[in-house]
């Protein structure tokens, strides 16, 4: 990882610089994974900002210092305490009742890259911030609804596949994701 990058907690303020963020990162990451169809698709139906995990504390922003001295967002990503698996404010099926960290597992959540910064390590910190935190509050299992395109990733930090879903969009396609979970 890049040594001026830092992790922080997302804010509210954040919201415009994330939908940015997201919507970059699919249509110049995802591309490979998914049809024109469906990234439209999920960009309108599934993929955005969880106004939620930032409200609850739980999503974070990777920053860089540019050579100006401005902050540059390259990526975002989060865990949640909450029953939804997938999906930003616009997600018609969230179910935010609070998970038993007993007895489920933490929701591994919404992570998304700047199209200008992939594989440097900074999905891996963000993860491991998400897991560090998700431990501190008792969780003992991580899951998450990982996109062909962030599977190999989550692969490599230790997630198994468990079962593909096919999500249901707006415009009619679907977008394969595969649900894929971790003992923490």
């Amino acid at each position: 990882m890049q040594p001026n990058i830092q992790i922080r907690k997302a804010v509210a303020e954040d919201v415009p610089v994330l939908r940015a963020l997201i919507d970059a990162s699919v249509r110049g990451l995802q591309a490979e994974d998914y049809t024109p169809e469906q990234i439209e698709g999920a960009l309108k139906t599934v993929f955005g900002v969880d106004s939620q995990l930032i409200a609850d504390g739980t999503y974070f922003i990777a920053e860089l210092n540019s050579e100006d001295g401005a902050r540059i967002t390259v990526g975002c990503g989060g865990w949640s305490k909450r029953k939804t698996l997938y999906g930003g404010d616009q997600w018609t099926e969230r179910k935010d009742s609070l998970l038993d960290p007993r007895t489920d597992a933490a929701k591994i959540r919404s992570f998304f890259i700047h199209p200008e910064w992939p594989r440097r390590g900074i999905g891996s910190a963000i993860l491991k911030t998400c897991e560090d935190s998700a431990k501190s509050a008792g969780f003992t299992r991580a899951e998450m609804g990982a996109t062909l395109t962030g599977v190999k990733l989550f692969q490599v930090r230790g997630y198994v596949p468990l079962e593909s879903i096919e999500i249901p969009l707006q415009n009619g396609a679907t977008l394969p994701v595969v649900r894929m979970a971790k003992q923490l």
